[in-house]
């Protein structure tokens, strides 16, 4: 683990309107993202997951239990547009990871489950997950920057 002290100063960035400030910290998401997710997914795809999101989709449905998760508040859970969600719980189902239900009462709501080989997946995926995502950022932020870095990022979320 690298001590704070051992990492570079904060840059200046010497922006004349400061309202820059937020532009930046969208485009440095956006460039981690482009540049993490790929070597995680593929980290990921050794292992068998086809993709990131199936382990949060499987995560979030496994807490919900015997009761299942309705697809309305996965969507909401996870920030992902429905027709996204959707397009990933069709394979899971079709992998055997997931199966759905239709929810009773008027209109087309589904319930989730996981199936015990999605759960067992999900179990034996986690080790390699978070292996690749300490190998992207453990060695460049501290454990208090990266909780630190965490509370400011759930404080963005809509």
């Amino acid at each position: 683990m690298i001590s704070s002290d051992a990492l570079p100063p904060a840059p200046d960035f010497g922006d004349d309107d400061p309202r820059i400030a937020y532009n930046r910290v969208w485009f440095n998401l956006l460039r981690i993202q482009r540049t993490a997710f790929p070597r995680i997914a593929r980290a990921l795809r050794r292992h068998g997951m086809e993709d990131p999101i199936w382990h949060e989709i499987m995560l979030e449905i496994d807490r919900s239990a015997a009761e299942g998760m309705q697809m309305a508040e996965l969507e909401r859970r996870l920030h992902v547009a429905q027709y996204t969600l959707s397009r990933h719980v069709t394979r899971m189902v079709s992998s055997g990871l997931v199966r759905r239900e239709r929810s009773p009462g008027a209109g087309r709501g589904q319930r989730l489950f996981l199936t015990e080989a999605g759960r067992l997946a999900n179990d034996a995926i986690w080790p390699a997950y978070m292996d690749a995502i300490q190998s992207e950022f453990a060695h460049r932020v501290s454990t208090d920057e990266a909780y630190a870095l965490c509370r400011v990022l759930i404080r963005l979320y809509p």
